[in-house]
């Protein structure tokens, strides 16, 4: 059974603790703690076998000694079987819960981590980076919900760790988390990387580009490789575009001058399981 303790004072550091991590989507990095809010993103967590030190849950979301939920039964229910996942469960008051939760809807249910560290081990390097794994590389992406759906597309599909380059969206803010659904936990993530740093990598880079002949569907396409999205209106930095082995178009007979970065990510990265099944 988990230790229960039951908060009541919005002075309380920790109530302090998550008003920042829920406002503001860099404090994770400052407090070297992430703040998962949400039933769909604890179950995630759960399901990946991640160690939940703290929960926190709503008294009307509570179903115990320390409360009695006035809420709907069935959530009720889901919150408090995950708040009892965790090792220490933090009872709070519905109207406390509104004073920190980053949800227009709370979910009176979330999840206190700490910021997940990278093993090492014979293939990672320093900074954390797996040298021969299937990778994503996001240079500079700054739209939050461009990176959590990369991130989605990316578990979905086969890939096995981002790497984000400084000046991309934080990797564990709250928007990218909601729009990560997850996929968080399925991936190695790395950020506030120099583009030197990539030279870690043992796998070739891959690009998209409208200045090549190479279309993405009728080029062999390197496996693994680390597929390289740039930012929304520059694209891959000329430095970094210069480094990679290939470079590939998407199609667009349709005419538009370019597609969101999450969309083209998802094609390309479709299009590599998709090589990868016709040759097994």
């Amino acid at each position: 059974m988990p230790l229960i303790q039951s908060i009541t004072s919005r002075e309380n550091a920790l109530i302090h603790r998550l008003r920042r991590l829920a406002q503001d989507a860099l404090a994770y990095r400052k407090q070297g703690e992430v703040w998962l809010e949400g039933d769909h993103l604890c179950s995630a967590c759960l399901a990946r076998g991640v160690p939940v030190p703290v929960a926190i849950v709503a008294d009307s979301a509570w179903i115990g000694e320390h409360g009695t939920a006035t809420g709907d039964d069935e959530r009720a229910a889901l919150a408090s079987r995950l708040a009892r996942a965790a090792d220490k469960v933090i009872v709070v008051p519905e109207a406390l819960w509104k004073a920190f939760t980053g949800l227009e809807s709370p979910a009176r249910i979330g999840y206190l981590l700490p910021l997940a560290a990278h093993a090492g081990s014979a293939e990672c390097s320093a900074q954390g980076i797996h040298a021969t794994a299937r990778t994503v590389v996001l240079d500079r992406l700054q739209d939050a919900g461009n990176v959590g759906s990369i991130l989605r597309s990316a578990a979905a599909l086969g890939v096995e760790q981002v790497l984000a380059l400084k000046g991309t969206a934080g990797l564990w803010s709250p928007k990218v988390l909601r729009a990560g659904m997850g996929a968080h936990f399925a991936l190695n993530l790395v950020e506030q990387l120099d583009a030197d740093d990539l030279t870690a990598l043992q796998v070739p880079l891959v690009a998209t580009s409208s200045h090549t002949e190479h279309v993405v569907s009728k080029v062999q396409l390197p496996d693994p490789c680390a597929w390289v999205m740039g930012h929304e209106g520059q694209g891959v930095s000329a430095a970094l575009q210069a480094s990679c082995a290939l470079t590939v178009t998407i199609p667009q007979p349709g005419g538009e001058e370019s597609l969101n970065v999450a969309a083209a990510t998802a094609i390309c990265l479709y299009e590599s399981l998709r090589q990868r099944a016709v040759l097994s």
